[in-house]
């Protein structure tokens, strides 16, 4: 029940394809580390991207009010890591522009606040 309300209140879908797409990207220069860590190679610029696309799926999940902008990232590193990583064989794009998305769209429905006081406080007052 109590992770039902705190899952409402934060963009968890998107986080986690968000997290997925950056895990996937990672996992081609990880791969290939032999080749990785030479001078001149673009596969740093996977281990780059991929890092901060998963760090932004964590932190979206903490900080629910930045996931707009947080999805804009998404989906820039995302389409940029075609570069360093192919994209996590273009799975990890695919994921990074639906998760980004989906943080994008996400947003926190607005809570109803009673006006009437509790009960048995009505006339407490005494003169």
């Amino acid at each position: 029940m109590l992770f039902k309300v705190w899952g409402k209140s934060r963009p968890l879908w998107g986080s986690f394809i968000t997290i997925l797409s950056g895990l996937t990207i990672l996992w081609v220069p990880l791969n290939l580390y032999l080749s990785t860590f030479l001078p001149g190679s673009i596969a740093t610029i996977g281990l780059l991207f991929g890092g901060a696309i998963t760090l932004i799926g964590i932190v979206a999940i903490f900080f629910p009010n930045a996931s707009k902008i947080l999805g804009i990232f998404t989906i820039f590193l995302s389409i940029l890591s075609v570069i360093g990583a192919l994209g996590g064989f273009l799975f990890g794009t695919l994921f990074g522009i639906i998760g980004g998305s989906l943080l994008m769209a996400w947003r926190l429905e607005p809570v109803e606040v009673k006006t009437e006081p509790p009960s048995g406080l009505e006339n407490t007052h005494s003169i």
